[in-house]
């Protein structure tokens, strides 16, 4: 299992806050399914997470 350090959740966090205005809090994540994307650099985690959800893009319209 990847150790998800304060660094990477942080980085994560602004990454969903930017495309999908969302943070881990937000979401209920738990460091077991932040583990699912640890192995990922915070910025490609997000992307991936909101594909996996399904997530509206914060500049949908805009895109």
């Amino acid at each position: 299992m990847t150790t998800i350090t304060a660094t990477w959740r942080d980085a994560f966090n602004a990454a969903l806050q930017s495309h999908f205005a969302i943070t881990t809090d937000d979401a209920g994540l738990t460091d077991t399914e932040l583990s699912r994307y640890a192995d990922l650099e915070p910025k490609a985690a997000a992307l991936q997470f909101g594909e996996d959800y399904d997530l509206d893009w914060v500049d949908q319209g805009w895109r």
